[in-house]
């Protein structure tokens, strides 16, 4: 004997026996569907505009980083020690604020950067003073 049963908000059942078997679907699942289908197209040609555009934003990074690291080099010792504490104070700020470990990570690659540029600057001009004590 089969029955039929329907439950508001819900999809009617037939019953056969014992055994439930879907009939027909709602409005609102349906609609449902049409918005993650929607929302799924729309997810994936960001993704591709994101890919398109990879090339150019990598060609633009690292004319960045070659430009930043061109200034460092240029700077004055003082203004690298300036900035690397500066940049370090920040991250710690950052740290104690209760930021993410990864957004600290993110603000100590300029101090990182400043200080081996001027680590750098001290132990070559420790080599060439060694040298000409040395007479070389």
């Amino acid at each position: 004997m089969a029955t039929t049963r329907s439950v508001p908000g819900t999809t009617a059942k037939t019953t056969v026996n014992g055994t439930t078997a879907k009939t027909a679907a709602t409005k609102e699942e349906t609609s449902r569907g049409a918005a993650v289908a929607d929302a799924a197209e729309t997810v994936r040609e960001a993704a591709g505009e994101a890919v398109a555009r990879l090339p150019e934003v990598a060609a633009t990074t690292r004319s960045a980083i070659e430009d930043a690291n061109r200034q460092m080099r240029a700077g004055s010792d003082e203004m690298l020690s300036v900035g690397s504490v500066l940049s370090f104070g920040f991250a710690m700020g950052l740290l104690i604020g209760g930021a993410s470990r990864l957004l600290v990570a993110v603000a100590l690659i300029p101090a990182a950067a400043m200080g081996l540029t001027l680590m750098d600057r001290v132990s070559r001009s420790r080599r060439t003073t060694a040298r000409t004590m040395q007479g070389g």
